[in-house]
Order: C-alpha cells, then structure tokens, then sequence
C-alpha cells in the first residue's frame, strides 16, 4: 500500500488502511454496497488492467479474502490472459473474524467439527442454485455471506428441510469495527430480532452460537 501509484478498493472494514498510502496516491473506489454494484465487475477487471499499463505498481485492495466469494480470481484471470504479471496476498476472510470478534468460533471440540461458508446471495442470471441446501442438515456451522437481505428466506428454507426452529442463530453487522453489533436467536425468531440491523453483515447457523455467551470479548 506504502508503494502503490494506484489503489483501487473495495468497501473496507477499515478506511484508515488507505492512510498509508503516498499523499500522490490515486485512489479509485469500487465496492459493493447492500447488493448494489458502485461499478460492475467488468468494468473493474478494465480499470486493472489500463492501471497496469500506466502505473508502475498498482494496488487491487478488497476487503477479507480476495478468493473467498471476492471476484479475485476472475479479476487474476483476466490479467493473466492479457500477460500481464500479479502477486496475490491472502487475506483473512470475514467469514473466520467476523465470528471471532462477536465471540462465536466456528468449530469447537464437542461441538461440531466443521464449517462451510455460503453465498447468501447468488448471482441472479443462475436458472438453478448450485447451493446445496440438502446438505445443510448437520450439526456443522454454517456461515452465510451477503445474505442480510435474504435472511427470511435462508432461514425458511433451512426449516423446511428440517432443522428445528429453535436451531441457534446470529447475526452479525458491522463486524470488527467499533459499531460491531450482534444478535443472536433461532432460525424462528432471527429474522424479526435482526430486522433494523445495518450492514454489511453476515449470518451464523449453529450450536456454536451458544458459546457467545462465555466467549464474547469484543463488545464492552
């Protein structure tokens, strides 16, 4: 970030990262707001691309992991294809910290010893969801990404394949930052309890919610 001619970002969990950059810095944002799109991905693998040809070092900056439902890949692809060189530094995925910090581990000896993450929003042009949903059944924990808004519907859905209503659930917005809030519930009442939460925010499903209430270190 301290080199970079040229810093295009996504919505960050902390905009004061972009405070390490040169005071010359040219800063381009294109994130992702509420499911709206400030510019469409095609358009930022463009403006990776042209920045390459002009600047000498350019900086895609996303929050969390930029392989963990964050495009990087496609956005690596298209480099590549036009021979153009990249590095890729992992990051540290929302879907670990966020939970961390509300004090939820996603695995826990006893408790369950597995977790998957999902898309709680797929891409709208799909004729059928490659989303497993009768998979879900067992006690693993569930991590769902930009699914605020489909909240009512993930959470139906899981109870219509037989997850118990009373099944431990949070939700989680604003996480890691000094307006980290936290819900927590069951996939019954999470939907009414967590209705004026804003976002970003993601959703846990599983018994490890319960250890929130030991664990939880975050909020004062």
């Amino acid at each position: 970030i301290k080199e970079a001619d040229i810093i295009i970002y996504d919505r960050l969990a902390n905009p004061e990262i972009l405070d390490m950059a040169k005071k010359d810095v040219k800063l381009i944002y294109v994130g992702k707001e509420d499911g709206r799109h400030s510019v469409p991905q095609d358009e930022i693998n463009e403006i990776i691309y042209q920045s390459a040809l002009k600047y000498e070092t350019v900086v895609r900056l996303k929050g969390g992991d930029p392989f963990v439902f964050g495009r990087g890949g496609e956005e690596a692809i298209y480099l590549y294809d036009r021979d153009i060189k990249f590095e890729i530094i992992p990051g540290i995925t929302s879907s670990v910290s966020v939970p961390a910090y509300a004090g939820i581990p996603v695995t826990h000896r006893g408790v369950t010893t597995s977790f998957r993450v999902v898309t709680g929003h797929e891409t709208p042009n799909k004729k059928i969801s490659q989303v497993e949903w009768q998979t879900f059944l067992n006690d693993e924990t569930i991590v769902f990404l930009m699914g605020f808004h489909n909240i009512k519907l993930i959470t139906r859905k899981l109870m219509s394949l037989g997850k118990r209503p009373d099944y431990p659930c949070a939700v989680i917005s604003k996480g890691t930052t000094p307006d980290q809030e936290v819900v927590t519930g069951t996939l019954e009442t999470i939907v009414e309890l967590s209705k004026d939460m804003p976002t970003p925010a993601i959703i846990v499903v599983g018994e490890v919610v319960k250890l929130r209430d030991k664990i939880k270190w975050f909020e004062a």
